[in-house]
């Protein structure tokens, strides 16, 4: 497992990362809030991250503010939506479709699950949680 390679569609932002292991295995989450789904067409599908990614040319890096405490992180050149992480540097998520390789990941948790729309639905077990499931999960209910 351990470290991983990844990019953007038109490859201008290339990085390193090293996905968080839970049990030893590598999880692909899924987020159904509002916000996610407006910023990318659909659930973001995302790994969490042991801490920030190694981005090969930060200049092609676009940020964007999307909250108090939080921000997205996207290619200037091709658009591609590549990262979520909180402000305060305690949490670093990429989008799972921006890594080069997952092939021994599980999809383990979906949150949010009281915004997800009825017309889609994952199949399989996993852990499912509501907003304010995850919202108390984080200190004072600050942070999602």
């Amino acid at each position: 497992m351990g470290e991983r390679t990844g990019r953007c569609l038109c490859g201008a932002v290339a990085f390193k990362a090293t996905p968080k292991e839970t049990d030893g295995e590598v999880h692909v989450d899924a987020c159904h809030c509002g916000m996610c789904r407006r910023a990318i067409g659909g659930p973001l599908l995302g790994v969490t991250l042991v801490g920030p990614p190694v981005i090969e040319d930060e200049r092609q890096l676009s940020v964007y503010s999307s909250s108090a405490w939080a921000e997205r992180a996207f290619c200037r050149t091709c658009g591609s939506n590549l990262f979520y992480r909180f402000k305060d540097g305690s949490m670093h998520t990429v989008h799972a479709g921006a890594l080069d390789d997952l092939s021994d990941a599980v999809f383990a948790v979906e949150i949010f699950v009281d915004d997800k729309p009825g017309f889609y639905e994952f199949s399989g077990d996993r852990t499912r949680m509501t907003g304010a499931e995850v919202m108390s999960a984080f200190v004072g209910g600050e942070k999602a």
